[in-house]
């Protein structure tokens, strides 16, 4: 199943939401299950980026629909990367 990462941004709302109510976000993270993806891992980063997470989905269609969902709340911005195993990148060179 193809692995992605997904990158989050949260906007001044979506800080505000996780002050007010820190378990929203491991609430994501069931939701993208419902969505039809896995979250593998996810962290809190410093920097650019507030949250990274790996995330197993069918497709490409999956993680788009996950993109676009949660995207449309206006609390996060998200970024969306396909991850190729090492291997498998090294196989197609």
């Amino acid at each position: 199943m193809p692995t992605f990462i997904l990158l989050t941004t949260l906007t001044p709302d979506g800080v505000q939401t996780i002050k007010n109510n820190p378990a929203r976000i491991r609430e994501v993270s069931k939701e993208i299950e419902q969505l039809g993806a896995k979250v593998h891992g996810q962290w809190a980063t410093l920097g650019r980026f507030d949250f990274v997470n790996v995330v197993e989905a069918p497709d490409e269609k999956t993680m788009a629909r996950v993109s676009l969902e949660l995207g449309s709340r206006g609390t996060a911005k998200y970024e969306t990367l396909t991850a190729i195993p090492v291997d498998d990148f090294i196989s197609s060179l």
